[in-house]
């Protein structure tokens, strides 16, 4: 019974209502089965909510038997117990991602949507695990959760030991998604202090161990996410991805100064579908034009990391859960090998400029 508890969530602090010590007055007999929920607040204005997710949990495992739902609310003392363990939470946080720690943290973001942040960010895990690192990957692109599918991992909730997630593993990288955990096609409609507290979960409640890299997707655009993740590890790097595209580009800025304003190092750029090389003649097409990513890194005085060009077998590859660096000597397989190279500071990004060589 507590098992199937666990399943329900407080909207707000986005953790699992048996865990928050919200569960009490258990009954189960031959007749019924139910519980006593205690509210962090008499007033609650999610208690239908709560309501109608604890109804189904037990409705799934009584049989024949009445399900029985009745609240209560926690004691000032009881809030401020949870309140201290909740900020236990934080300082975990802070010791695994925080300054200091062996792990560097890249949160990877893009101006708009639509320009491959999510494939940059698979494939880039990727290529840090083959070069033999540990590395953890937080799916924070909540609103389009793509991380599972590029990875080739299940839809579905990770196991979990003493109220901590276990990250399934994949192609050498540890990940958690907001995809693990809605049915399919099912939207995610949250405000901002919802996704916010997700985040933190997966941060918090989850048994990375020590990894040497965290690369984090984030939504397209700024907002309430990317704020979290600057606040709660005020280390954190950023890669901006776009295309050479103008209009990519420009709004690729606002997520660049974002960070630069929240304090955050902006680690350099990435430009994906870079250009399309033929394959009869070998020559580079140009398809969405030339020189956007170059000029993101000229005015936000840092460097492009690297251009990926535009290629079928990485499309084909995502949708099968095969990212593209594991075969580095693919055209985009390569790209990628030499930005985790670069970004593992054992290769210099020769000069720039935004002209190719054909």
């Amino acid at each position: 019974m507590l098992r199937a508890l666990a399943t329900v969530k407080d909207p707000e602090l986005q953790r699992d209502i048996v865990d928050l010590g919200m569960v009490r007055d258990i009954v189960l007999d031959d007749t019924r089965i139910g519980a006593t929920v205690v509210l962090t607040t008499a007033g609650c204005p999610l208690r239908n909510q709560i309501r109608a997710d604890v109804e189904e949990a037990l409705t799934a495992i009584a049989g024949s038997r009445a399900v029985e739902v009745k609240f209560d609310a926690m004691s000032a003392q009881e809030r401020d117990a949870l309140a201290d363990r909740l900020r236990e939470r934080d300082q975990l946080v802070q010791s695994l991602f925080g300054p200091g720690s062996k792990t560097r943290t890249i949160a990877v973001a893009s101006g708009k949507g639509g320009v491959g942040k999510s494939t940059v960010t698979a494939n880039l895990a990727t290529a840090l695990a083959a070069r033999g690192h540990a590395v953890a990957l937080i799916d924070a692109d909540v609103y389009g959760p793509t991380i599972p599918l590029m990875m080739g991992l299940p839809a579905v909730p990770p196991e979990t030991h003493n109220g901590k997630m276990l990250p399934p593993e994949a192609h050498g990288v540890k990940v958690v998604s907001m995809g693990f955990f809605l049915p399919d096609n099912e939207p995610v409609v949250w405000r901002g202090p919802m996704l916010s507290r997700a985040i933190e979960q997966f941060l918090g409640d989850v048994l990375w161990g020590s990894p040497d890299y965290l690369l984090i997707d984030l939504p397209p655009g700024t907002g309430d996410i990317a704020l979290t993740i600057a606040q709660m590890i005020p280390g954190a790097e950023l890669i901006v991805v776009s295309t050479p595209q103008e209009a990519a580009a420009r709004t690729a800025i606002k997520a660049a100064k974002m960070a630069r304003m929240t304090k955050q190092r902006v680690m350099g750029v990435i430009e994906n579908m870079a250009y399309f090389v033929c394959p009869d003649c070998g020559g580079r097409h140009y398809i969405f034009g030339r020189g956007g990513a170059f000029e993101i890194a000229r005015l936000m005085d840092t460097q492009l990391l690297g251009r990926i060009p535009l290629d079928q077998a990485t499309r084909e590859g995502g949708d099968a859960g095969v990212p593209a660096a594991l075969d580095p000597a693919s055209p985009v397989g390569a790209a990628f090998a030499e930005i985790a190279q670069i970004i593992d500071g054992s290769l210099e990004r020769p000069a720039e400029s935004d002209d190719d060589t054909d």
